[in-house]
């Protein structure tokens, strides 16, 4: 028999939690920011099971990395056969079969003429690291932009790179120099105060009339780095003009178009990458999280002409291993085997049900997203857009109790971002549990 989730067979955390949770706080770094205490044992494509028995429906998928569900049996079973054969071979100083076919495949899947050159690493943050150094070396140009709410990663060039939460930067400094951050195209608060279709031009006319007319000289900028959608900062969908508009600025000035796809692309918007609802082709693309279906592994794809420095330049003795190349070859035949088609639908379906529920819970300021990348933005007021946070994290860990695993970005949204492999029923679920969180904290109809 199938087995049931979800499944509340005592209050979380239970007692074998527990145990694990105080050794936790005794040897493991305090820097991380857990959600809530979920202790995992095991889990099966949308089921996560925890040590004392409890099982959840998974709607994080591991921070959108589980794409293709968690233990996918292709996935498992490539992984063991390539265990058999070959666990490591540094690419840095040795040619890796395995890795020069993904590089082929990536080279296929993502937008823009091929060929197109590609750097293995071992996360998004390196896979940024990479496209950083990448675009200073090739333009000879120092500065480069990014935008407010921004997430690249923690890792010095990343982190300068993010503007999503002070804590992140908070006693880091000096960053690296030369990252000029701007207004991302957040329309549901614009920073410029206009309606649409107006903002759908006011972030990128700011940038040539204002800040390339003051401070900043466009022929020093290397490049724009830029989320499709943006992930941590909100889960934030721009209009459609704004990527496409950034795209022919960068063009106009020479400078580079970086996209961020670490979180958003391998099929997760109902596309490949996010980038292609927006009629634009990039000249770097950051890729990491969903490429593996939980292996560590980062590419940054760029045009061959860009990808021009030598041997030496940059390396990775673990980016591209190959176990985590044969994970991401299954991975993205699955993906393309009917993967993204179900993000599609199965988005579309939530982002219909979730719009329903708008007008019903005074919570709910917004529904947003592609695919399965939902953002639900929470608010005290609708009128006034005051941000609800403590109301967002609560709405989380109810949903938590009730056996459903969700999680917040930005300062007050709730991510659905489950893996690819959702059915309606799993849809449902999701938000029955859902509306009665939200109804528990905020007294909706």
């Amino acid at each position: 028999m199938p087995e049931k989730y979800p499944l509340i067979k005592v209050t979380p955390p239970g007692p074998k939690a527990e145990a694990i949770l105080e050794k936790d706080s005794k040897y493991i770094s305090p820097s991380s920011a857990r959600a809530y205490p979920l202790v995992v044992k095991r889990a099966k494509g949308v089921m996560v099971e925890d040590v004392d028995g409890n099982r959840y429906l998974d709607f994080t998928s591991g921070v959108a990395v589980c794409n293709t569900g968690h233990c996918h049996p292709a996935v498992v079973k490539a992984i063991a056969q390539q265990a058999k054969e070959l666990l490591h071979m540094s690419g840095a100083d040795f040619f890796n079969p395995l890795q020069i076919e993904l590089a082929q495949k990536l080279d296929e899947a993502c937008p823009g003429p091929s060929p197109k050159r590609v750097f293995f690493s071992n996360s998004g943050a390196e896979s940024v690291e990479t496209a950083l150094k990448l675009v200073r070396y090739h333009t000879k140009r120092p500065l480069v932009i990014a935008f407010a709410n921004a997430f690249h990663g923690r890792t010095m060039g990343a982190l300068s790179l993010t503007g999503s939460k002070p804590v992140q930067r908070k006693g880091f400094s000096p960053l690296v120099p030369g990252v000029i951050h701007v207004p991302y195209a957040y329309c549901y608060r614009c920073p410029y105060g206009v309606t649409h279709p107006r903002e759908e031009l006011a972030c990128i006319r700011w940038i040539e009339e204002e800040l390339f007319k003051t401070y900043v000289p466009p022929e020093e900028v290397a490049a724009v780095f830029v989320e499709p959608i943006q992930g941590e900062g909100g889960y934030i969908v721009p209009p459609k003009a704004f990527i496409k508009d950034l795209s022919t600025l960068c063009k106009k000035y020479g400078i580079l178009l970086v996209a961020d796809e670490v979180q958003s692309g391998m099929g997760r918007t109902g596309k490949m990458l996010a980038i292609e609802h927006f009629d634009a082709v990039p000249d770097v693309i950051c890729l990491a999280k969903g490429i593996a279906s939980g292996l560590p592994l980062g590419a940054t794809v760029a045009r061959e002409e860009i990808m021009d420095w030598p041997p030496g330049a940059h390396a990775s003795t673990f980016g591209g291993n190959p176990l985590s190349s044969r994970a991401a070859l299954v991975t993205l035949e699955l993906l393309k085997r009917g993967l993204v088609e179900n993000a599609a639908k199965i988005g579309s379906y939530l982002l219909e049900e979730l719009n329903k529920l708008l007008p019903r819970h005074p919570l709910i300021g917004e529904v947003r997203g592609k695919g399965l990348m939902i953002g639900i933005e929470l608010v005290k007021d609708k009128e006034t857009k005051e941000r609800a946070g403590e109301e967002r994290e609560t709405v989380v860990k109810r949903a938590f109790q009730k056996g459903l695993l969700l999680l917040g970005c930005g300062k007050n949204t709730i991510r659905f971002a489950p893996p690819l492999t959702i059915t309606k029923k799993d849809a449902d679920t999701a938000l029955s549990i859902f509306d009665e969180a939200l109804r528990a904290v905020g007294k909706g109809k």
